[in-house]
C-alpha cells in the first residue's frame, strides 16, 4: 500500500544567483540537475514564510477581512495572515500578533489546523494556518495599520456561507480557502475532529523554530 505523505528532497544545484532582492522577498536562479542527467534553469521567489489564523468564535463564524491585492488587481476577503518577519520565530507569536494588529482580537485556544506551499512551483513560501478559538477583544492600544491594511473591512462570518463561497468561485484567497474547508473537514468528524488537530506548537519543518 502507498504511503501519501510529502517527503524531502534535495536535488544537486550547479550554479545558482539571485537577480532581484527586495523588501521582503527575493529572486533565484539555480541549475539543476534533473533525473537524466540533464540541466534545467529554475527561476523562483524566496519568501521567508507565513502565518495565517482562521479565527472562529462562539457561533460558528470566522473573522475575515477585505484587502486591496494589487498584483491581482481585487479586493479579496480574506483571514488574518502576515509574513514571518523574524528568521526562526515561533510561528504561533507570529499568529497571535497578527490577529491583534489586523483585527483587535485575541484567542485562548490554538490548534495547527493546516500547513501548506502556496505555489511550489515558482515560490518557496510556506504557510501554517492556525485555528482560534475561544475569542475576545484584545487589550492595549489598537495597532496603527497603513497602506492597504487602511482600507480594510472587517466581518464575521458563517463557516457555512465561507464554504459556499469557495465553491460558488466567489472567493479565492489561498489561506481562506484552504482554512474554511480543512476546518468543515474538521467539524464533520475528518481527522479525529478538533481534539485531533495538532497542537499550537507542533513541528514545522518548512520553516523550524525555537519554542
Amino acid at each position: 500500500m502507498t504511503t501519501i505523505k510529502d517527503t524531502a528532497e534535495k536535488w544537486e544545484v550547479r550554479a545558482t544567483e539571485t537577480p532581484f532582492v527586495g523588501n521582503k522577498t527575493s529572486v533565484r536562479t539555480d541549475d539543476v540537475v534533473m533525473p537524466d542527467g540533464s540541466v534545467a534553469r529554475r527561476d523562483y521567489q524566496v519568501h521567508p514564510g507565513s502565518v495565517a489564523v482562521l479565527a472562529l468564535d462562539d457561533q460558528d463564524r470566522v473573522l475575515v477581512l477585505k484587502q486591496y491585492r494589487h498584483p491581482v488587481s481585487m479586493k479579496l476577503w480574506e483571514i488574518p495572515a502576515g509574513l514571518l518577519d523574524i528568521p526562526g520565530e515561533n510561528p504561533l507569536h507570529a499568529a497571535q500578533r497578527e490577529l491583534y494588529e489586523e483585527a483587535y482580537v485575541k484567542a485562548e485556544d490554538w490548534r495547527v489546523l493546516t500547513d501548506v506551499y502556496t505555489t511550489p512551483g515558482g515560490c518557496s513560501e510556506a504557510v501554517r494556518i492556525f485555528l482560534a478559538r475561544d475569542l475576545s477583544e484584545a487589550e492595549g492600544a489598537r495597532f496603527e495599520v497603513e497602506d492597504e491594511e487602511a482600507d480594510m473591512e472587517l466581518a464575521r462570518v458563517p463557516l457555512a456561507d465561507l464554504v459556499q463561497g469557495v465553491l460558488a468561485g466567489d472567493l479565492h484567497n489561498n489561506c481562506l480557502v484552504v482554512g474554511a474547508l480543512s476546518l468543515s473537514a474538521v467539524l464533520g468528524g475528518s481527522g479525529g475532529g478538533i481534539d485531533g488537530l495538532r497542537p499550537a506548537e507542533a513541528p514545522w519543518p518548512a520553516r523550524p523554530f525555537e519554542a
